[in-house]
């Protein structure tokens, strides 16, 4: 962080995580989608379109997100996206059968989440100097995973106390208006920690960037949010299919995820990144097999989830800062931008596919699936292993 009030500065990021977490909550619900929307006759199909109809606005939001930050400044931006995130979840829980009402206010999701979690890293990277941007990038995401784990968390204790699902719609409605004003609040202090700037993108930077290394760390992230995406908005339904309580899965993931981003991280971030980015997406690929082979009780459901949670939470923090430092000079924060939207592509664009092979051909297809999506996803770090030994034996040899 800058030199100038080091602990103020501190204090501000803080409460950034706070807001940012309680924005996070909106998107958790959506997995509840499929389990309210199968109590009024609808599908895991149905669930898919509302979610993948969200991938579509949040390109929108992506691209228009450095316009909104020259007009209004990227704190103001993020709390107008809170505004959309509480009229979709307030939109969820007053129409929850399937029908065009509820596409519009999967679209209405989608663009308020797409401004928030576009813009929340970029600024993040502004006033934090790049030998720390993992560490906080790890902070911030681990504030935002616990935001989205809690969403689920919701319908469970919901349903426990005897409240409708759609009740859990509500409490993160209100959740996301707090966390708006509390980016309002905040927005002249994180002004003054350093020159936030959103650089706009274009056909051109986007054509630079993607020709640079940070390419593969975009590609990852689509991968990553695909295995994350089709695991999560459907968990409820692998669930119920083994006659599991799916609030375990969210437990482990969640707890696992933060954890190791908030305490682990930093031991990672001081190792090879490609190495730990090798041995993390791994994990991920033996949560898969463990999910299709290994599960047959409560306590093996958890031990999946929580092996998921070190393998995904820690590989999107090395990937992020990947992502940022590999971007060519002067277009990092076109790199995170289209980070972000090579997320999207995975966690609001695969649900609508994982929707349609659960109705016509089960889950155990999705997981096959799935599992061939994670071992594309390590083939890459295996690759980019390789390569760079290769260069250094190119290196001795020529020398």
């Amino acid at each position: 962080m800058p030199s100038t009030a080091p602990t103020q500065a501190k204090g501000i990021f803080g409460l950034f995580c706070l807001a940012s977490y309680l924005l996070s909550l909106s998107y958790g619900t959506t997995f509840l989608l499929a389990m309210m929307l199968r109590a009024h006759g609808g599908s895991e199909s149905d669930a898919g379109s509302i979610i993948s109809a969200a991938m579509l606005s949040t390109f929108v939001a992506v691209i228009f997100s450095g316009h909104l930050t020259d007009l209004f400044g990227a704190p103001r931006a993020i709390a107008a996206g809170a505004l959309l995130l509480a009229a979709a979840c307030l939109g969820f829980a007053s129409v929850p059968a399937y029908g065009a009402a509820v596409l519009l206010f999967g679209l209405l999701l989608g663009l308020g989440w797409g401004v928030f979690y576009t813009l929340g890293p970029i600024v993040v990277a502004m006033i934090i100097a790049p030998v720390q941007r993992v560490k906080y990038f790890a902070l911030l995401s681990g504030s935002m995973m616990t935001g989205i784990g809690t969403g689920p968390l919701l319908g469970r204790a919901a349903q426990g106390l005897g409240y409708p699902l759609e009740s859990a719609f509500m409490v993160a409605a209100i959740a996301s208006l707090l966390g708006g004003l509390m980016f309002l609040l905040i927005g002249p202090k994180i002004k003054g920690q350093g020159p936030v700037t959103v650089c706009k993108i274009t056909p051109r930077a986007a054509a630079v960037v993607l020709r640079s290394k940070a390419v593969l760390a975009i590609m990852m992230v689509g991968l990553g949010g695909a295995i994350f995406g089709g695991l999560s908005s459907f968990q409820t339904s692998y669930a119920a299919l083994n006659q599991l309580d799916y609030s375990w899965f969210f437990l482990g993931f969640m707890g696992a995820a933060i954890f190791c981003r908030l305490l682990v991280a930093g031991f990672i971030v001081k190792r090879d990144p490609y190495v730990m980015s090798c041995l993390l997406t791994a994990l991920i690929v033996v949560s898969v097999l463990m999910l299709m082979f290994f599960v047959s009780s409560g306590l093996t459901y958890l031990l999946a989830a929580v092996v998921l949670g070190v393998g995904y939470g820690l590989t999107y923090s090395v990937i992020n800062g990947l992502a940022a430092n590999e971007a060519p000079p002067g277009y990092m924060p076109q790199a995170l931008v289209l980070f972000s939207m090579g997320y999207f592509v995975g966690v609001f664009g695969f649900p609508w596919l994982a929707g349609q092979v659960i109705v016509h051909f089960g889950m155990a297809a999705l997981l096959w699936i799935i599992l061939a999506v994670a071992l594309c996803n390590w083939a890459i770090t295996l690759g980019r292993l390789a390569w760079r030994r290769s260069q250094k034996l190119a290196q001795v040899c020529s020398a």
